[in-house]
């Protein structure tokens, strides 16, 4: 029996999403992190069986193209698609360490549309596709930090998570001074990295196992 406990008001899952507790810099906030995601169990059930499809679906995919005869072009499209299953293996593992424990659970479930080439043309700066409001004060960038945690966690792709970690990198220092160290927008953007972190598979997601339980 699942030992993760769904409040009844909201459907908000009770326990909080720490990072990877063997990485001791992106661990630090972990204790004390208190975020809890806005979707409840069934949410997250269905979440994981669309999931578990679309892996065995890239998984086939893979398995063609590397069936294929090897050329540059063959080579390259094999590359990208086994990096992005294993990144959507990662994402399904914080879901499921999300269902069994209550921990790694990112803020949203859905695949945000995200397309980000931060230099496309190489001498100018483009803006990353965010639906938040570039103003730069306190709640703008709070706001921002937060769609960015949301985004980052919701990641499916190798190439969502490098353009989102450069997304980040360009955001952060845009703030107007006196909110830049702003506890809550900071909070996010440390989450936000923590989940690029092991999306990119630079850190074990290690599903801790349901306490005993009664029943």
């Amino acid at each position: 029996m699942l030992a993760v406990t769904w409040g009844c008001a909201g459907g908000r899952a009770a326990g909080p999403p720490p990072s990877e507790p063997g990485d001791a810099t992106h661990s630090a906030l972990a204790d004390d992190d208190t975020f809890q995601p806005s979707y409840g169990k069934p949410e997250l059930s269905r979440a994981l069986i669309n999931e578990r499809g679309l892996e065995a679906g890239a998984e086939r995919q893979l398995g063609d193209l590397e069936a294929r005869p090897s050329d540059p072009a063959t080579d390259d499209q094999v590359r990208v698609a086994s990096a992005d299953l294993a990144v959507r293996r990662r994402f399904i593992a914080s879901l499921e360490a999300c269902e069994a424990t209550g921990r790694w659970c990112p803020p949203r479930l859905d695949d945000p549309a995200w397309a980000f080439d931060p230099d496309p043309d190489g001498d100018r700066r483009v803006e990353p596709p965010v639906t938040a409001v570039l103003r730069f004060d306190l709640e703008s960038w709070r706001t921002l930090a937060a769609e960015l945690h949301g985004r980052a966690c919701a990641c499916r792709t190798l190439a969502c998570v490098d353009s989102l970690g450069v997304a980040i990198d360009q955001l952060e220092g845009r703030p107007m001074p006196a909110v830049q160290g702003d506890d809550a927008a900071s909070t996010s953007l440390t989450r936000a990295r923590e989940c690029l972190f092991r999306l990119r598979g630079r850190a074990v997601i290690r599903p801790v196992a349901p306490a005993p339980t009664d029943d």
